[in-house]
């Protein structure tokens, strides 16, 4: 921050040391000292000549750039307290130089709400343009414009008009500066500081403007104010109703072009009008909605190598040797597989699983290699190409020289109002309040030991719900193989598909359960610790939600994935979980299909759960708030409390957005071998999400006040980290998931048959084991089929073996196989990341060139300021040549800057 915006923020938080305000001096209260006096002439103005719907004072000039509501009772003793907050929190806010003017509640539908309009004049906008160093027009740009596409005529459809695209003219920009207000293009004090960057303004003083009374004097902030019940709500206008027009011609409708050309559900194929946003909500909504709109984009190519895979696998279907001999009577009805429970459950004939193992085949084939293979070169491209669209982004959007430290390392109003110890800035030499080592290492050692209890209670409900696998598969097979009334879709519904299915939907609800309680408790420990800038705040509440979702929602895929059928044994000496319940078995065609089913039931009902959550009932509740309003003229309804009936979009809205597509990107990237199809899934779901979070964004809740962004964040960090976990999970997939190498094993070293080289796979795939060796644990309750010998998924020496229940050659081979496959596929697809990653510069080359050409253009147009402002000073003194010695530096500063 610059020093003036530090004396800025010392100011307000010094007001919480006086009593009447009489000693408060510096630029905050030299702003307007006349603020009283119009106040009190435009109070006098008849209410009634102004439009309800409108986003002005009852003037009809001041603009509402942001509103407090409240309810006051006088008759109770907390009210009291509150009132003379307010009253204390008021004359601040007038003594700031912002102008107020209050709604009085008879005013108000209900006849209980009072609301408070405020509006920030010239001087204070001019102010805190500085101090917030905002980047202001100085120029229009005469560079020459991006050469069109020379396909333009093919993609017009997606295409909308180009004032919607373009709200804006394209301007050079300079910092603002209060003291060369002629060096920038005002042509109209009213429009030149935009809406949205007018309630920003408005929200920095809000949350920094002294309440304090008696022994409260060291409170500040709006924030708190909220939560203690002083005032009920605090948001900026929607400048019209999103359906239509505003009446005002003042008004610019910029909610009804958003909502007819972006929040509609019949635009899902036009473009996004990225501007817009970014001009009515701020560039850090613009920066998700640019981002989301990119993933989407590139999930198209993902989804139509996918369904390709998926096709694939669908047409061989019927070629695949494995589900023919599984299929055939003559080898899978002649072959007895052992018993898949203790006890209760009977010997079995492999063919029983033929269309399970049909289906395994649409997913588990060579496709599933190279689509793998793709993915992981797919997702690199993604993140290296939303660097290049983010670059650009930033040239247009002004956020070249956006200073983090500036606007998100400021110290955060509870910092300030929590830290009582105060030390020297080594930097600005000034004092600031500090946490000392001793509190922040407890309140860390508190928070790290509540996630880790956080994540146990989720691997603790992992392990119940692999408890209920192991304890209902024994009941749905016994179920299955003694109830006649399910012998029609006996051959589709298998005891291990059953028990998936339910397993999975009951893990569904565990999720959602537990994210519920968490997401409470992670914003209660990350306010506990105090974090000393909104950036910190974010990133720390981003780490503790993302790792607790990442557990939660990819544990049990995990689980099928690398644990399920690969500690179980063999039939003579079983693997126990808590010596109680016997470890669960694969297919015989694999778990793949059991992870494909897994992750559909995770990944679907979760879209869909977030699809109702996010626009049914915010929906509802507005329709249930304003029921009573829709009895009252239209005229009558007015703006503020139109806006106050709708939901709120607090600081972490976005964050929840994120959240949702960032564990999305893990379903489509860590288990992609799985589910060729879950990119298709997801872009389905991300079409419909653009709009949803457009549709309830404009329509169902407040405004947001504006704020900006250069980048996703901390969130760019965690897609890179998922993005090479991702190379990892599918080559484990692949190797250990799948009976790919298995079958390419048989196929090179073990096949007999020159003709049909996997004939016979099935049957090498299977060991022999006498029924005689089970142990009393083991032993089935009934043999009706007079079994002596049946087989089991392993690869191991048949009982007449002097190697008797050893693993066999065969498995050692695989084994080498799967290890020398993952460790192969890692190091190309990692030398291929790296190597698309250096090969595409993060900044285009274009976008380089211009951001040099601008800013020696712009530093040549304060030059050519300066130099017409020492001129006049030339012509005034006598002192010629100091003033020739300036001329000369200013002229110095342009030809380095033409040099660099």
């Amino acid at each position: 921050m610059s020093r003036s915006g530090r004396k800025e923020e010392e100011t307000l938080i010094e007001m919480s040391g006086t009593g009447d305000g009489e000693d408060l001096n510096g630029p905050l209260y030299e702003i307007n000292s006349n603020a009283d006096s119009e106040i009190r002439s435009h109070s006098e103005i008849d209410k009634n000549l102004q439009s309800k719907d409108s986003v002005f004072f009852c003037d009809g000039i001041r603009r509402i750039d942001f509103v407090l509501s409240y309810v006051d009772d006088p008759n109770k003793e907390v009210d009291r307290k509150k009132s003379d907050r307010r009253r204390e929190f008021e004359m601040n806010l007038q003594k700031a130089g912002l102008e107020l003017e209050t709604e009085d509640k008879k005013e108000s539908e209900s006849g209980k709400i009072y609301f408070l309009k405020i509006h920030a004049p010239w001087e204070v906008l001019c102010t805190y343009a500085e101090v917030l160093n905002l980047k202001m027009p100085i120029r229009s740009n005469d560079m020459e414009a991006k050469a069109d596409n020379p396909l333009h005529w093919l993609i017009r459809i997606f295409k909308l008009p180009y004032n919607v695209m373009n709200p804006e003219d394209d301007y050079f920009t300079a910092p603002f500066n209060k003291q060369k207000q002629e060096l920038f293009k005002i042509e109209d004090q009213s429009k030149f500081f935009s809406p949205a960057t007018r309630n920003r303004i408005v929200y920095y003083i809000l949350s920094r403007c002294p309440y304090g009374v008696g022994e409260e004097k060291r409170k500040f902030g709006v924030k708190r104010l909220l939560s203690n019940g002083t005032y009920t709500s605090a948001f900026p206008l929607h400048d019209c109703q999103y359906w239509k027009l505003s009446m005002d011609g003042k008004c610019e409708s910029e909610r009804y072009t958003l909502y007819k050309h972006w929040a509609r559900f019949g635009k899902f194929y036009k473009e996004q009008p990225l501007d817009l946003i970014r001009k009515y909500y701020g560039e850090k909504i613009g920066i998700y909605f640019a981002w989301l709109g990119f993933y989407t984009e590139m999930l198209f190519f993902a989804a139509i190598v996918g369904f390709f895979c998926f096709l694939y696998g669908w047409i061989t279907m019927d070629e695949s040797i494995s589900s023919k001999e599984i299929c055939d009577n003559d080898i899978g009805g002649q072959i007895i597989m052992c018993p898949l429970c203790d006890k209760r459950c009977e010997f079995w004939r492999l063919n029983s699983t033929c269309e399970p193992s049909q289906y395994s085949h649409l997913f588990d084939n060579v496709a599933t290699l190279f689509f793998a293979i793709f993915m992981g070169i797919w997702v690199t491209l993604f993140l290296e190409f939303w660097k290049r669209r983010q670059a650009r982004l930033e040239y247009e959007w002004d956020l070249v020289d956006f200073e983090e430290e500036q606007q998100q390392l400021q110290l955060r109003p509870e910092y300030e109002a929590k830290c009582t110890h105060k030390k020297k800035n080594p930097v600005t030499q000034e004092m600031e309040p500090y946490l000392p080592i001793t509190s922040k290492a407890a309140r860390f050692c508190f928070s790290g030991a509540t996630v880790l209890f956080w994540i146990s209670l989720i691997i603790a409900s992992m392990i119940a719900i692999i408890v209920y696998r192991l304890a209902v598969y024994a009941a749905f097979a016994s179920i299955m193989e003694n109830n006649h009334t399910l012998e029609p879709i006996s051959g589709l519904l298998t005891p291990q598909l059953a028990t998936s299915v339910t397993a999975s939907c009951l893990n569904f609800i565990v999720i959602m359960i537990l994210n519920f309680l968490y997401e409470r408790v992670a914003i209660w420990i990350t306010d506990m610790e105090i974090p000393r800038t909104h950036l910190e705040y974010e990133n720390r509440l981003t780490m503790k939600m993302f790792l607790f979702q990442f557990v939660n929602y990819y544990s049990s895929c995990f689980y099928v994935a690398f644990f399920k059928g690969k500690f179980v044994g063999f039939p003579g000496d079983y693997t126990y979980m808590f010596n109680s319940w016997r470890n669960e078995e694969c297919d015989p065609a694999g778990c793949l299909i059991e992870l494909t089913t897994q992750l559909t039931i995770v990944m679907a009902g979760k879209q869909i759960w977030g699809n109702i959550q996010e626009a049914l009932v915010p929906f509802v509740w507005n329709w249930w708030r304003s029921r009573r309003a829709r009895n009252s003229p239209e005229n009558l309804y007015s703006r503020w409390e139109q806006d106050y009936d709708l939901q709120i979009f607090g600081q972490l809205g976005l964050f929840y957005e994120y959240l949702e597509m960032v564990v999305q990107f893990g379903f489509i990237t860590l288990f992609v071998a799985s589910f060729p199809l879950a990119p298709l899934l997801a872009l389905l779901n991300n079409i419909l999400e653009i709009r949803v979070d457009a549709w309830k964004l404009t329509t169902q809740f407040r405004r947001p006040f504006a704020a900006k962004a250069h980048s996703i964040g901390v969130w760019q960090e965690i897609l890179n980290g998922m993005a090479v976990l991702s190379v990892v999970t599918n080559a484990f997939i692949v190797a250990f998931t799948s009976d790919m190498i298995p079958r390419l094993v048989y196929y090179y070293a073990y096949s007999e048959n020159e003709a049909s080289p996997m004939s016979g796979y099935i049957n090498s795939s299977l060991s022999v084991f006498d029924i005689s060796d089970f142990s009393d644990l083991s032993t089935p309750e009934t043999n009706e089929m007079n079994v002596t010998l049946c087989r089991y998924r392993d690869y191991r020496y048949p009982p007449d073996h002097h190697k008797r229940y050893h693993h066999t050659m065969q498995y050692w081979h695989i084994l080498a196989a799967k290890m020398a496959f993952i460790i192969i596929m890692e190091h190309v697809v990692f030398v291929v990341k790296f190597f698309v990653a250096w090969l595409i510069p993060d900044v285009p080359s274009e976008v380089k060139a211009r951001i040099k050409r601008e800013k020696y253009l712009t530093q040549r147009i304060l030059h050519e300021y300066e130099l017409t402002k020492l001129q006049q000073k030339l012509a005034g003194k006598e002192h010629c040549a100091e003033v020739a010695k300036q001329v000369q530096a200013t002229e110095g500063k342009v030809q380095l800057s033409a040099y660099m």
